[in-house]
């Protein structure tokens, strides 16, 4: 059976707020589709539901034949396992080497003993040198994690994912809090995995130029809804007009960046 993710007028509440509003989609196996739109609008919430990290509030959503929305303990675990997430903080454990974060994306195959005392075998130390050496990481391999860049990081949060052997990989923001450079380190790597494995990946992104330029497919959200959902070459400056009104295009390519870069307390940051 094809693994098509599908969502079905999924609708997410908290307590007064519509985070998303019966939002519908399909995505088939091995796009690239970039989710964008202003602070507020419900991109990360949207991949969070897919993840089940939260339940929506009524709608479906389901995978391959699969009704992800009813999936509970060991299935819903295996779930997050094959749906990789990757966020905008890294999730690392800054003491530990880069080697170890990544092996720790395989503790999900692992039962409770071995997962505490953080037992892997040299099948998966292998896999892990693999992840790190297609994102140009394999010097860093013994490196505490909390003494990398930004960029570096987040790299380390793509092999550990990677290392998961997922199904699909979601990215919420995570090139939000890093420089031009290695934001764009980052990027290639998320569109070499797709490309090469033929994984589906859903990333969350601040800036049309980045979406237009790494995208198959472009989702647009505002107010919990989906607004736009079509090519980056569809998505012209007058559609985003439309859409967000005649600011949007200076909010989603300036505004946003120096938020986020005054959220991390700095402007630029060492490659």
């Amino acid at each position: 059976m094809t693994q098509t993710l599908s969502l079905s007028a999924v609708t997410r509440t908290f307590h007064e707020t519509t985070a998303v509003d019966r939002a519908t989609l399909s995505v088939e196996p091995g796009q690239f589709v970039g989710i964008i739109g202003r602070s507020g609008a419900g991109k990360s919430t949207l991949l969070r539901l897919i993840n089940r990290l939260v339940d929506p509030s009524s709608g479906s959503i389901s995978f391959g034949g699969t009704e992800i929305t009813a999936l509970r303990g060991r299935a819903l675990r295996a779930w997050r396992r094959d749906c990789a997430m990757i966020f905008q903080q890294f999730n690392l454990v800054d003491r530990l080497d880069v080697l170890t974060n990544v092996l720790i994306g395989r503790l999900a195959e692992h039962g409770f003993v071995k997962s505490m005392a953080m037992r892997f075998s040299d099948a998966e130390r292998t896999m892990a040198i693999e992840a790190l050496d297609r994102l140009d990481l394999v010097p860093q391999a013994l490196q505490r994690a909390g003494t990398l860049s930004g960029g570096q990081q987040q790299r380390v949060a793509i092999a550990k994912a990677l290392v998961q052997r997922p199904k699909i990989m979601l990215a919420d923001e995570p090139i939000a809090s890093l420089d031009p450079a290695n934001a764009s380190l980052v990027m290639d790597g998320l569109r070499r995995i797709n490309r090469q494995d033929g994984l589906t990946v859903l990333v969350n992104l601040h800036t049309l130029d980045t979406a237009r330029a790494y995208c198959d497919r472009i989702v647009a959200m505002r107010a919990g809804r989906v607004m736009f959902d079509g090519t980056a070459a569809q998505l012209t400056d007058d559609v985003v007009r439309d859409i967000y009104g005649i600011e949007g295009l200076a909010e989603f390519d300036a505004g946003i960046t120096s938020t986020a870069a005054r959220a991390t307390g700095r402007t630029r940051e060492p490659a």
